[in-house]
């Protein structure tokens, strides 16, 4: 499947409580059926509402449900921050809220990959309110300092590639041992998601400062850990996805998760890394299944 085809959405613009500029893409009916909740998609670190594209359409093509996915400041189509220190997960927190909002969603099920399921470790403390459901994918309350940084230095390695079939070479060539299940068109789309042209070059749809700010981070040791954050997420169905080869979330923090959350669905999506394309038939399959159960 192409990354861009001709799924319906509105680009939505709105300003942040600082007055930056913000995007979301918004698919399906703005009106929910009755006791149908939308679904909120949170990227990871410098990905953006793209991710979710194929994922949206699905949801809302099988299930006739309203999908939100969101661009952060400094990535996608949300305007870049002159204050770097703002690209922290507080304040992209308080952007998810400013972002509900605006949108006028007063609770959702949120899917959040990598960074996005951070942000909901957060917002399950601050607006417990706004949460029906979480998908979690391939994030814990643990992050192994071993795939912070792998990020940190594929994010910091800032190759320019001179056309797409290159931009998806050079993914597959950086992932692809972590993705054996991925096909030649799930690179292509994921180029499309992850780079934009602009000026007639292709880059990376983020504000570099975002990757250099993991280059100050001590990744020697264990990172501090976020039990007491999950903890809140205990009163809410949860759907974790860990990828198989995953070097973030490991398999022993997975379990744990499942151990202490007294309703949660464990996956592991099969042939896949940091972190799991959720459109692929099984981990699609699972979130439509946890969505009729929500």
């Amino acid at each position: 499947m192409t990354a861009e085809t001709s799924l319906p959405y509105q680009e939505r613009f709105f300003p942040a409580r600082d007055g930056l500029m913000l995007h979301a893409r918004d698919y399906g009916p703005a009106t929910a059926a009755a006791g149908q909740v939308p679904i909120v998609c949170l990227a990871g670190l410098s990905r953006n509402a793209r991710d979710f594209h194929a994922f949206a359409g699905a949801i809302t093509g099988d299930l006739g449900r309203r999908v939100v996915a969101l661009d952060y400041r400094g990535r996608g189509r949300s305007a870049m921050d002159d204050n770097k220190a703002n690209y922290s997960l507080a304040v992209e927190c308080a952007d998810v809220e400013t972002a509900l909002e605006a949108l006028g969603i007063e609770s959702a099920i949120f899917v959040g990959t990598s960074r996005g399921g951070l942000i909901l470790h957060l917002l399950a403390a601050v607006a417990p309110h706004r949460l029906k459901g979480v998908v979690l994918n391939d994030i814990g309350p643990v992050i192994e300092p071993r795939g912070l940084q792998e990020i940190a230095t594929y994010l910091n390695r800032r190759q320019a590639p001179a056309d797409w079939a290159e931009a998806a070479a050079i993914l597959q060539a950086t992932h692809g041992t972590a993705f054996p299940a991925l096909t030649q068109a799930d690179w292509a789309e994921m180029a499309r998601a992850i780079y934009v042209e602009r000026d007639g070059a292709i880059v990376a749809d983020f504000d570099p400062a975002i990757a250099r700010q993991l280059l100050d981070l001590d990744l020697t040791g264990p990172l501090p850990d976020l039990w007491a954050q999950f903890d809140a997420l205990r009163p809410f169905p949860m759907l974790a996805i860990r990828g198989e080869h995953s070097s973030l979330l490991s398999p022993e923090t997975f379990a744990a998760m499942a151990m202490r959350h007294p309703n949660l669905t464990a996956l592991t999506a099969r042939g896949q890394g940091h972190a799991p394309l959720l459109h692929t038939p099984d981990e699609l399959a699972a979130v439509k299944d946890f969505l009729l159960r929500v």
